[in-house]
């Protein structure tokens, strides 16, 4: 079971008060100077509450009793964390203490349950701050927050379900063109922006927009965006367009080195093509982090894109017509951010008449958007997530 609690002072009672010392083992660490993510596996949920400490700067997680196996290797400084340290504090508590390059916020801290194994896992999520918000964050690490009031509203808005909404094309891409002239570029951010404003109207969830205007986003440059802004969840919006003119419907893809089927490689290149078809090179990736780290970070992530992908055309099938096998995968660019659960919708195809009058209605996209707020939902629940 997670438990998240809104503030910057954490607590978790998962854990029985008393009986045999937490096992706490396979510690992970992966990251670069602007985001880390560190990954511990327990028997049983840790109690646990984490603070701040400064000179140098400093993330303590205090436990109750606890049995360390590490890896030293695991340990090796990385991403923003400069050392790593841990053990017994007295006969009741454990103590594991990060030492920092730098100012940092703490994105998350939160304990989830394993779902294809025994045990638990707490996630750590560290992202580089000012030296201004990392001492206003030590002061509220210190005092329990009062959750009621209203001096944390502006922290329980940031820890809302975040949602970035990602318009595809734009500027000089404009994407696949209707039978009846609907400009891919223009549709997809005009249903975009409409979600948002629903989404928002919840109160609910914290939505970002990759762009807000007409507007070319290098591919790299829209997951850049989603990471800075901490989103949870990550919805490319599309509406493809091929020669037959008869095949219509919504699809849900996911990233994947191998397609599911040929069709879905060639939606995969045509959309992979918009850095070209702009004139802009694709920037060089960076190697952000270990090439076995990241695997373990995006399988996890992986797994979440596609249950979410499953629940959204669960939602969506009720209300939308699907094309046959609506989940499809592929080598998306824009699905590969390493940490954010993300897919990419296929509203419909603009060279179905029936599919472009479709998105061309008011209606029609008021009532597909109650099924993607339903699907999020629904996802940010079994998460864990306060938006939800």
């Amino acid at each position: 079971m997670t438990v998240v609690l809104t503030g910057l002072f954490l607590v978790l009672n998962n854990a029985l008060a008393d009986g045999p010392a937490l096992k706490a083992h396979d510690y992970k660490m992966a990251g670069d100077q602007q985001y880390t993510r560190i990954v511990v596996h327990f028997d049983r949920a840790p109690d646990f509450r984490w603070f701040l400490l400064r000179d140098p700067n400093r993330l303590v997680i205090d436990m109750p009793a606890t049995e360390f196996t590490f890896d030293p290797l695991e340990l090796e400084p990385r991403g923003l964390v400069a050392g790593v340290r841990y053990g017994a504090v007295d006969a009741q508590r454990a103590r594991l203490l990060f030492n920092a390059k730098g100012p940092f916020s703490v994105e998350k801290a939160e304990v989830m349950k394993n779902e294809t194994s025994d045990g638990f896992r707490l996630i750590i999520e560290m992202r580089a701050s000012s030296v201004e918000d990392f001492d206003k964050a030590l002061r509220a690490s210190m005092t329990p927050p009062d959750l009621g009031s209203a001096k944390d509203e502006a922290v329980a808005m940031k820890d809302r379900f975040t949602v970035a909404l990602d318009a595809g094309h734009g500027g000089a891409d404009g994407g696949a063109r209707g039978v009846n002239g609907t400009v891919e570029k223009q549709i997809t951010l005009l249903f975009s922006l409409e979600l948002k404003k629903k989404l928002e109207e919840t109160g609910r969830y914290r939505v970002v927009l990759t762009r807000e205007d007409d507007r070319f986003l290098r591919l790299d440059e829209r997951v850049r965006i989603a990471r800075e802004k901490g989103a949870d969840l990550f919805v490319s919006v599309h509406a493809d367009a091929i020669a037959i003119r008869s095949v219509r419907g919504a699809t849900v893809y996911t990233v994947s080195d191998k397609a599911s089927d040929a069709e879905a490689a060639a939606t995969a290149a045509r959309e992979n093509l918009s850095d070209e078809i702009a004139g802009k090179v694709p920037e060089e990736e960076q190697d952000e982090v270990e090439d076995i780290l990241v695997d373990l970070i995006r399988r996890e992530t992986h797994a979440f894109s596609i249950r979410f992908a499953r629940t959204l055309i669960g939602e969506l099938s009720s209300t939308v017509q699907m094309v046959k096998n609506p989940h499809r995968y592929a080598g998306f660019r824009v699905l590969r951010a390493p940490d954010i659960p993300s897919v990419l919708l296929e509203l419909g195809y603009l060279s179905n008449p029936k599919d472009e009058a479709q998105l061309r209605d008011p209606a029609w996209r008021e009532k597909t958007m109650a099924a993607i707020i339903d699907a999020i939902s629904y996802f940010a629940k079994a998460n864990g997530a306060a938006g939800g």
